[in-house]
Parts: structure tokens; sequence; C-alpha cells
């Protein structure tokens, strides 16, 4: 109980680093500056409490409520703390699609992404190395070494990592529908369900950048194939959902085919 308690101080240290970066950038950097840290440190929440929460479940073999619990809870802090950062560059490229956004501006997000990607993954060995609980004195054994994430074929995996981006855009382009305050809930709730049922094939990523942080470090598969995985897996199961639901569904129905103005919300997954 001490390690899950050590893990939940340091999820909150993750999120309040995050939010005190978040809160100073918007107070000192107005404007562009403003939109680029704040995808930066949002991402960098997003994949250092991923690290955390991956080890824990991993090594603690906590009971399975416990573990959704910490899922479900964890998707609701993110969603309602991002502020309209995607962390995910499936949102960054759907934005230059809707023209919201520049492929210039989404290039750059997507960099930061990247760059915070690469910081969370130094947060979490710093963290690690302090030994602050069992699990982590053990990490710290094994020299932070990750091991095959995959629990199922390359194509398997991929599969699952499409639909479950598919299911999640789905949900994106139609959470407007649903109340406000009750947004956040229902984001958490579908991707603890999709942790659920995909995490033991794939791990549930469905996002390429917090892939790049947590899975591309570990041992059992090539580069090349966990980019076939978590990076073309993503990608492709969100054009698919946006090309049925503003393309071809409206075609087949007899309606414009203009894209739709849906508010853009966030799309990651804890674990």
């Amino acid at each position: 109980m001490t390690d899950l308690w050590v893990s939940v101080a340091v999820l909150g240290a993750a999120v309040l680093l995050s939010e005190v970066i978040r809160r100073t950038a918007a107070r000192l950097f107005p404007g562009a500056c403003w939109v680029y840290l704040l995808e930066a440190a949002s991402t960098f929440q997003l994949c250092a409490c991923t690290h955390e929460l991956k080890l824990l479940g991993e090594t603690a073999r906590l009971e399975l409520p416990v573990s959704l619990t910490l899922t479900y809870s964890m998707t609701a802090i993110h969603v309602s703390t991002f502020r309209g950062a995607a962390c995910n560059p499936s949102g960054a490229l759907e934005s230059v699609y809707r023209g919201t956004s520049t492929f210039k501006v989404a290039l750059v997000l997507i960099a930061c992404q990247f760059g915070a990607a690469v910081a969370a993954r130094c947060f979490a060995s710093s963290v690690w190395s302090l030994a602050l609980s069992d699990v982590h004195l053990r990490h710290q054994r094994f020299g932070f070494r990750c091991f095959d994430p995959l629990g199922g074929t390359v194509l398997e995996a991929a599969a699952v990592e499409l639909a479950c981006a598919f299911t999640v855009q789905a949900a994106v382009l139609h959470i407007h529908r649903v109340d406000p305050s009750l947004r956040a809930h229902c984001i958490a709730a579908l991707i603890t369900a999709l942790v659920y049922a995909g995490g033991g094939i794939s791990g549930a990523v469905f996002n390429p950048v917090l892939a790049f942080s947590v899975q591309f470090p570990c041992s059992g598969h090539t580069y090349l194939e966990y980019c076939f995985v978590y990076w073309l897996g993503p990608i492709l199961g969100v054009v698919s959902c946006i090309l049925l639901f503003e393309k071809i569904i409206p075609f087949l129905c007899g309606k414009s085919t203009t894209g739709l103005d849906v508010p853009t919300v966030q799309k990651q997954k804890t674990q």
C-alpha cells in the first residue's frame, strides 16, 4: 500500500509542476508562446503520469478496481487541466485539416510534444532513481528497463491501436452533444474501458507521442515495428473516423460533406 501512495504522490507532483508551468506561462508569455508552452506542459504531464502508472501497474500488481480507478481519475484530471492542448500529433494535424491552424504551427506543436515526451522520460527516471518505494527500487535495479509491451502480434496490436483511436475520435466528434460538466467524465470512462479491453494486447496507448515516451524504449520489437503499431495504427484510426463521419455517411445520406465544426476536445491515454 505504501508503494501505491508514493506513486500517487509522484502523480500529484507531476500534475502540480505542469499546472505551475501553465499558469506561469499564461502570465509571462501571452500569445503564440503560451500555446506552445501549454502544449509542452500538458504533454509532459500526460507522459510523466503514464510512466508512473505503467510502472505501478506492471510491478505492484494492483487489484483491477484500483488500477481502473487510477486510470479513470488521472484521465479526468488531464482532460480538465489541459485547457485545449492536444497532446497528440493527430490533434495538431486535425487542426490543419479544419483550417484552425497552419501546417507550420502544427509542426512546431508536434515538436513541442515530442520534446516534452523526452523530458517526461527523464523526469520519470530521475524520480525512480530516488528509490522512494520498493517499486522504484526494483525498477532501478533493472536499469529502468522495460520489456515487450505487446501481448499479441504486431498486426493485432496495430489493429487495437487503430480501433481505440477510431473510438476516441468518434467520441470527440460527438461529445459536444453532452452536457459540458459531464464531458471530462465521459471521455475518462471511455478511455478507461479501452485500456481495460485492449491494454493486454498493445497497452492501449493510441497516441503517437505518448507511445514514443512510454513504449518505444522497451525491448522486444524493432523501432519500425513500434512505429507501425503506435504511429500508423492511431493515425489511420483518426483519419478513417473523420472520413466515415464527415464524408462517407453525409454523402450516403445526401448531406453536405463539409467538415463538421466540432469543438476540439483532448485525445489522450493514461494508464
